[in-house]
């Protein structure tokens, strides 16, 4: 099929704008030539520090070996790069997990206001955009890197609240970006014409017949991607009607005691859907950059479905030499680290859409957490994995630096998708020396 005006081409069979999420990521449609370069970007955060002892690696370069918290990524250590002494020192006003959580992603100050954190020290939201969102800018500001999102915000098993300890994203000072965590609201904001969650009816079903009429004059790789869409829309469909019958995606509060947030038994369920359809968004280009968020900093989740029926801060307080503390909170890392490794996995698994390889290829996976250490709340050290290609980095490494800034981590993020413009980043006294070299 020779490469047609997407507009015209829609005009002329008569397509719905339901159908239109299914086709805007396919390259016949947008006028691309293959290979086309897509670089993507997601950033997965988990809460309240690592164990140190089981997660740093001891030797430095290539030839390192993954404890027992990065073992789930074995098999992409060739492509992984393991970074320890990055360090948020950005100071000012909140308690540790505030300016860890909100700072994580926005490298300045936190605002003046009343929100109390621990220890009297009071704060207001982020006074900077995030670099999430930065990026979302300068690739929306390109007609080629241009998507119909920009950026995605998932969410699992984050609380139903408001404030420093729960936002890591924010599109400028004062603003807040909230993340998704329900899998029907999230698969309602990819393809629309949801019904209500007690008769859920098929998306698909309304889309059918256009779908049908586009799919016959399709090139074969467009109809294969297609294809893949659907497939995968039609078994997250079937996942949350199945979920729903078992009561599986609420989030019940707890009534007798409410510091302690009774995460859903189900939250390994929630989690793979949300990734599924982090990935078809991704394959269907309508965003180029994401954000995963695990519960919040200083959350308290009890995450039964391991054996852990403490709430997550209360162990990540307890003494070193606590062992069975220590004991749980490995499987607690070693859980969010097979998230991680899962995401990479059905990156890898999946073609490259509009180019060469696989997905993975494409895509800098980036997981980090709000502290270095949850006992002493340590902002230095704090955890940094990247995963995947296409950066420009070179992969496969354990590199140790002396307290380098965040911030000059998150400019090399920004220009290796692009944005080597951007020359400083939030503080600016913490940019000096300018983007690490990670090549």
């Amino acid at each position: 099929m020779k490469t047609l005006h997407r507009r015209q081409f829609l005009r002329d069979l008569g397509i719905s704008a339901a159908a239109l999420p299914f086709l805007s990521g396919l390259p016949g449609l947008t006028g691309a030539t293959l290979p086309q370069h897509r670089q993507r970007l997601v950033i997965m955060f988990s809460p309240n520090g690592t164990l140190p002892d089981e997660f740093w690696p001891e030797q430095e370069g290539a030839g390192f070996e993954l404890k027992s918290i990065l073992k789930p990524l074995e098999p992409f250590k060739d492509r992984t790069l393991v970074l320890h002494g990055i360090a948020n020192k950005v100071g000012g006003d909140g308690d540790s997990h505030m300016r860890g959580m909100s700072c994580l992603l926005t490298c300045d100050e936190l605002l003046k206001g009343n929100i109390m954190g621990g220890g009297g020290n009071p704060a207001g939201w982020a006074s900077n955009i995030s670099i999430d969102q930065e990026i979302k800018n300068f690739l929306q500001s390109r007609p080629e890197t241009r998507t119909r999102f920009g950026s995605i915000e998932f969410g699992v098993a984050v609380p139903n609240r408001a404030d420093p300890w729960t936002r890591m994203s924010y599109a400028g000072s004062n603003q807040p970006v909230a993340p998704i965590d329900d899998p029907h609201q999230m698969l309602k904001k990819l393809y629309g014409q949801m019904k209500d969650k007690d008769s859920l009816v098929s998306i698909l079903d309304d889309v059918r017949e256009d779908l049908k009429r586009v799919s016959s004059k399709l090139s074969a790789r467009d109809k294969a991607l297609l294809d893949q869409h659907l497939t995968l829309v039609r078994s997250l469909e079937q996942d949350l009607k199945d979920a729903d019958k078992q009561g599986q995606l609420s989030h019940p509060v707890p009534k007798l005691d409410p510091s302690i947030e009774l995460v859903n038994d189900n939250t390994p369920q929630i989690s793979r859907i949300q990734i599924d359809l982090l990935v078809n968004a991704l394959a269907n280009d309508m965003a180029r950059v994401a954000t995963l968020q695990y519960m919040r900093s200083v959350g308290m989740a009890q995450m039964r479905w391991l054996g852990v029926e403490e709430g997550h801060h209360s162990l990540s307080h307890d003494p070193d030499d606590n062992k069975e503390s220590h004991a749980k909170l490995v499987k607690i890392n070693t859980w969010f680290a097979g998230e991680f490794a899962h995401l990479a996995k059905r990156l890898a698994e999946t073609p490259e859409p509009a180019g060469e390889g696989s997905m993975l290829d494409h895509t800098l996976l980036v997981w980090t957490n709000e502290l270095g250490k949850g006992n002493n709340h340590a902002l230095d050290n704090i955890p940094y994995v990247m995963l995947g290609g296409g950066s420009g980095f070179k992969m496969g490494r354990s590199l140790k630096f002396d307290k380098a800034a965040h911030n000059r981590l998150w400019l090399a993020v920004a220009h290796a998708m692009g944005h080597g413009e951007l020359q400083r980043f939030g503080k600016a006294s913490l940019c000096e020396g300018g983007a690490l070299s990670l090549s």
